[in-house]
């Protein structure tokens, strides 16, 4: 393990307690990537950061939801989440996004909140922001690596400095080896394909760990 760690570069991981502020903001319509922002909390909270889970706005009709029983029990799981804020981003020393994929790109429910940072942008107010990102798709090939990527476009934009996993931990290897972000394959049963929790939590450490360096260093 050591060997790897040193060739692949693995991030030293400490659990003491951390200042950072984490705002985990997904979309999710079967509960994937709410299930992918929960394990990032708890990869975040071990590090001592304070986190938020956050979801978007929905943008689909409420009849449209209710056509499909997935969706719609997953609305009413998680109808106590609350929906992210611009005051959310600007609070935030680390942004974690969780989406699935949209013919390789992100849904119009997360680029449509992402349309509204604007006057963020403009005041500077989202530059250094830590990012890191999630996705899932029903094909192991289905656009996921292009989704995060589609995203980290804005966060080029911001500003904003990318933390993607890489190969830092062995880790990544067991949950499909992609390095911009940890994706998840969903199969026709909703159920998840690949075993993605360590490795979610491993890139919601390593984005914490970079927040509290950029943090440091800016003091």
């Amino acid at each position: 393990m050591g060997i790897i760690n040193k060739l692949f570069g693995k991030t030293k991981e400490s659990n003491e307690m951390s200042n950072v502020k984490v705002v985990v903001v997904y979309y999710s319509m079967g509960g994937t990537n709410y299930q992918l922002s929960k394990w990032a909390e708890e990869g975040a909270t071990e590090l001592g950061a304070e986190v938020r889970v956050l979801k978007v706005p929905e943008l689909a009709p409420q009849e449209v939801i209710d056509e499909n029983e997935g969706w719609k029990a997953h609305v009413e799981a998680t109808k106590d989440v609350p929906e992210v804020t611009l005051d959310d981003l600007e609070w935030a020393d680390a942004i974690i996004f969780s989406v699935p994929t949209r013919f390789g790109n992100m849904p119009a429910q997360m680029k449509q909140f992402l349309d509204t940072t604007g006057g963020l942008w403009f005041n500077g107010k989202l530059v250094n922001k830590v990012v890191s990102a999630m996705a899932s798709a029903q094909n192991p090939h289905g656009g996921q690596e292009a989704t995060i990527l589609n995203l980290y476009t804005t966060m080029h934009h911001w500003g904003a400095l990318i933390a993607s996993p890489g190969y830092t931990d062995p880790v990544q290897f067991t949950s499909g080896g992609n390095p911009y972000g940890v994706s998840v394959t969903v199969g026709q049963d909703g159920k998840m394909v690949e075993d993605v929790h360590e490795a979610v939590k491993h890139q919601a450490r390593r984005t914490v760990t970079v927040a509290e360096w950029v943090k440091k260093g800016n003091q």
